[in-house]
């Protein structure tokens, strides 16, 4: 059901050649199809660029048996005690190779859970494969990146604007077959906004096309007034109407950072702007490993009320 209902999955590419990727990247994963082999990986960048997808498609075009395990849900020692154990330790009914793909699995307990993923990795490597996906490389322990191929899912600016059009025709079709009306002009402007996370902008889209039609008048973008009101308190040094206002604000931690760099010189001195932005690198980092994005967000504008200067 969730397959049926969600685009990501419902138009989720099932080969390496449906997939939209860099020439380079699919050559090399049309290698490991047309060579039945697939070597153990990491999978390595952004959220939404594909990497759990080419995993599966790998898979599933060489027919292998495989399961999907969430290193930040499920990544505990007990899962590889359990579930990757009995998966990786049976024989295949289709008499080939198996392979766990881990997902996120830069969240894995680098302790405890990678050190033991290791040893899992040589164990069973006679019969089972590990794909492994994160989006930051460095959290992998340097033992597993060394048993595995490291690839970057990392785009050039000469092959942006070439993937951005083929992915702006993949989503043309889908909302053609989804029979949703549409502005091609308010497509484009979700897609720029949010590549190259593929996944991000089908979910934006499907959330728009909730509406009826989606066209310039329903995209979210972040109010100017909104951000007006923010500086304020900054300039202010008002902590109290900064902290109401993170509060209370609905927007997107991620776009905010974006929002808030793109205006910076509306707001900030020349001279402030290059501390606004080591602030704003800082914190959009550690946004991903956040337990409360709230307190990540009051932190950084905290910072950036102490040290800048406000036009």
């Amino acid at each position: 059901m969730l397959e049926e209902f969600l685009w990501t999955e419902k138009y989720r590419p099932k080969t390496i050649a449906d997939t939209i990727l860099p020439t380079h990247l699919k050559t090399v994963f049309q290698q490991f199809i047309d060579q039945k082999n697939i070597p153990n990986l990491i999978l390595s960048g952004s959220a939404g660029v594909g990497k759990t997808t080419v995993a599966r498609a790998m898979c599933e075009e060489l027919g292998c048996d495989y399961i999907v395990i969430n290193g930040s849900m499920n990544g505990g020692i007990d899962t590889l005690r359990n579930d990757i154990s009995r998966f990786a330790s049976s024989i295949s009914l289709s008499g080939g190779r198996k392979y766990v793909i881990l997902d996120e699995a830069d969240y894995l307990n680098a302790q405890s859970t990678q050190p033991a993923l290791r040893n899992f990795m040589e164990e069973f490597s006679a019969n089972c494969g590990f794909i492994l996906t994160c989006n930051f490389k460095d959290r992998i322990i340097e033992p597993l990146q060394s048993r595995c191929s490291v690839i970057n899912f990392k785009i050039s600016k000469a092959e942006m604007a070439t993937l951005a059009s083929q992915f702006m025709k993949r989503v043309v079709v889908i909302l053609e077959k989804e029979n949703v009306p549409f502005e091609k002009a308010a497509v484009a402007q979700v897609l720029s906004k949010h590549f190259p996370d593929w996944r991000r902008v089908l979910n934006e889209l499907q959330q728009y096309s909730a509406t009826g039609n989606i066209d310039s008048g329903i995209l979210s973008n972040f109010s100017d007034s909104a951000l007006t009101k923010l500086i304020t308190y900054l300039k202010d040094r008002n902590f109290s109407g900064m902290r109401k206002w993170v509060a209370e604000s609905d927007m997107d931690t991620t776009e905010f950072f974006r929002a808030f760099f793109d205006k910076a010189e509306d707001y900030i001195k020349a001279n402030s702007i290059p501390v606004l932005v080591l602030h704003l690198a800082k914190y959009q980092y550690q946004n991903a490993f956040a337990a409360d994005p709230e307190i990540n967000l009051t932190a950084c504008l905290t910072e950036v009320m102490a040290d800048c200067e406000f036009l």
